[in-house]
């Protein structure tokens, strides 16, 4: 399985790039967008509907334009991805978002890149990382150790920020193990597989929501109409173009590049909560986001 990993063609450089701004950028702005949505509606059903309609979007997209249907062992090895990138880690960051502000929940989704190098040496392909991609590990950690400082005033509890971080920290751990799993299951052509994990992730995590939330098959309709535009952005750019040039760079870029966007997005999370929720953009959090970005281009560099 690895000799045929390794004959794979490399991706050109557009391509890849372009991959990797659409999931900053738009992943970035992820966040804020969640909180909206969810801030009166229950977590668990709005991340169902979100990724359940993203799902069934892009699964008929690919069967009209020719896609075919996929083998019985395609949709098991999406339905793993799908559990764990999306049931698992995107439900427990929407439950997140209940305790922590949406800025300390991106701050804390930049240690994936940990999760996913560390997994990766002691797991899976048993190679250590290169000295340049631990040096712009350190660095973006050292990053977000500044960033974070101010925002704890945000944070009303301790009990919710302790809640807060164990919902993220169980998000970064199936987040991790679920990118690197994607390059070594046989999944179906990119497309219908991104539309798959989403299928089936939303689906699971409606059955959960419908167990442990005071909800209904409507329930939508009481939904305000801030969170219903925080819902549609989340399909269109959260879901269909983030998550599947998200699936896509999983399949065709190393982990260290991949692992490149927990740095990026915590630096536009705040921007944005600047912009459009009103927080504080102080020299402090500036030099951090400085020095985040210094480090993804050291892992950049170190990518082999």
């Amino acid at each position: 399985m690895n000799t045929a990993l390794a004959k794979k063609p490399h991706p050109s450089r557009l391509k890849l790039w372009s991959a990797l701004i659409s999931v900053y950028i738009l992943w970035g702005s992820t966040f804020l967008f969640v909180h909206f949505m969810t801030e009166k509606m229950p977590p668990l059903y709005m991340a169902s509907i979100r990724l359940s309609t993203a799902g069934l979007i892009l699964y008929l997209y690919a069967r009209f334009t020719g896609t075919p249907v996929p083998a019985r062992k395609q949709w098991i090895s999406a339905g793993i991805i799908g559990f764990l990138l999306l049931t698992i880690a995107n439900g427990s960051t929407s439950m997140a978002l209940q305790y922590v502000p949406s800025s300390i929940a991106a701050l804390l989704a930049a240690l994936v890149p940990l999760f996913i190098i560390l997994f990766n040496w002691i797991s899976f392909n048993h190679k250590r990382p290169s000295n340049l991609s631990l040096a712009g590990l350190a660095v973006g950690l050292v990053g977000v150790s500044l960033l974070i400082q101010p925002t704890d005033a945000n944070v009303s509890s301790m009990h919710n920020t302790w809640i807060g971080i164990g919902l993220i920290m169980v998000a970064n751990v199936a987040w991790a193990i679920g990118t690197l799993l994607s390059a070594r299951l046989h999944l179906p052509s990119q497309l219908i597989s991104s539309a798959i994990q989403m299928l089936i992730g939303g689906g699971v995590l409606f059955l959960f929501s419908m167990l442990t939330e005071n909800v209904s098959l409507d329930s939508i309709s009481n939904a305000p109409t801030k969170a219903i535009g925080a819902l549609i952005y989340l399909i269109i750019f959260g879901s269909i173009i983030g998550f599947s040039s998200f699936a896509w760079l999983a399949r065709n870029a190393s982990p260290s590049l991949v692992s490149t966007y927990a740095y990026v997005n915590p630096v536009v999370a705040m921007i944005l909560g600047w912009a459009l929720a009103g927080e504080s953009l102080t020299i402090n959090s500036v030099m951090a986001a400085l020095i985040i970005l210094s480090g993804v281009i050291l892992i950049t560099m170190g990518r082999k």
